[in-house]
């Protein structure tokens, strides 16, 4: 993963850095990657932190840790409070199970250090 430190905190600077790689091997790839991202946030009437949050959900039930961290960060971007963060992490425990719930919120635990 690429290292992140405190004074670059642009979003493309935060990707992690084997995305970074596919994309660049695979460019076709990462821009329909991208449209069907965006085409997806387009289809309904959620706001940006919401989606965030679901993602973080389904990054909890699929023990996705890069994926999570880098929701947990876009949740925050878009003004979710660590509460509400560790609730949506929270919500998988009886569905994903109490080992994934506790590795989830360890993830986001250390993103809230590393901050927004």
């Amino acid at each position: 993963m690429a290292s992140h430190n405190n004074q670059d905190q642009s979003p493309a600077s935060r990707v992690p850095g084997t995305y970074k790689e596919f994309v660049k091997r695979f460019p076709a790839l990462g821009r329909a990657h991208e449209n069907i991202a965006k085409a997806v946030e387009e289809a309904g009437p959620l706001d940006a932190k919401t989606l965030s949050l679901i993602k973080i959900g389904i990054c909890v039930g699929a023990g996705l840790e890069s994926a999570l961290r880098s929701h947990v960060r876009r949740a925050m971007q878009h003004g979710a409070t660590a509460a509400e963060v560790e609730q949506a992490i929270l919500l998988g425990m009886n569905t994903v199970g109490f080992p994934r719930t506790v590795a989830a919120w360890s993830w986001a635990t250390q993103q809230f250090e590393r901050g927004v």
